[in-house]
């Protein structure tokens, strides 16, 4: 029977380490750069619905002012007119904010200015589920590729532990072997 050559068998341990790191890293990219252009091919955006509100009455005052529509699939407001319903008179936009999600608030608040009866025109998209849930799992992608990258050096640090308890192993199997081949003359 042949004599298996046991030396350098800590080789085996090094280079899978090496490849699996690799591996690692080139399947990320991989899932990043496909997962990234299916999702700003805008393949979803044909469920998209925008919606237009005339004389929705609300106010614009201390407080803030949520918009009628406003829910989990609704987007992109934005105010064309809004009018003092009292006296008619047109309210600049300089005096509002309103965010992407519809909420309308007062910026002028320390001037004395604030409207309770004012008649709003806007629009906003209406997103598909579809849409949303592709949103979402990129955002938990990424979050998700944050998470691993943070315990990559966990990883690294275990693997260099395994590796010198290998070489500690490979010398001491070595010490125990020219222990016993000591010779007497």
């Amino acid at each position: 029977m042949e004599q298996l050559n046991k030396r350098g068998q800590t080789g085996g341990l090094i280079t899978g380490l090496v490849f699996g790191i690799a591996a690692l890293v080139i399947g990320v990219i991989i899932a990043f750069v496909v997962v990234g252009t299916l999702s700003n091919a805008n393949l979803m955006t044909g469920g998209r619905v925008t919606t237009s509100v005339l004389n929705e009455v609300g106010f614009i005052n201390a407080t803030t002012y949520t918009l009628t529509n406003v829910n989990e699939n609704t987007f992109d407001y934005s105010i064309s007119s809004a009018v003092n319903r009292s006296s008619g008179a047109a309210i600049p936009a300089s005096n509002y904010t309103l965010s992407s999600r519809g909420i309308l608030t007062n910026t002028s608040v320390g001037t004395g200015y604030a409207w309770n009866n004012v008649s709003l025109n806007y629009t906003y998209i209406t997103y598909s589920n579809e849409e949303l849930a592709t949103t979402d799992l990129v955002g938990n992608f990424t979050s998700g590729i944050d998470n691993v990258s943070g315990k990559l050096p966990t990883a690294l640090l275990v693997a260099a532990i395994v590796l010198i308890l290998a070489i500690l192993g490979v010398l001491v199997g070595v010490w125990q072997k020219m222990r016993m081949g000591g010779g007497s003359i």
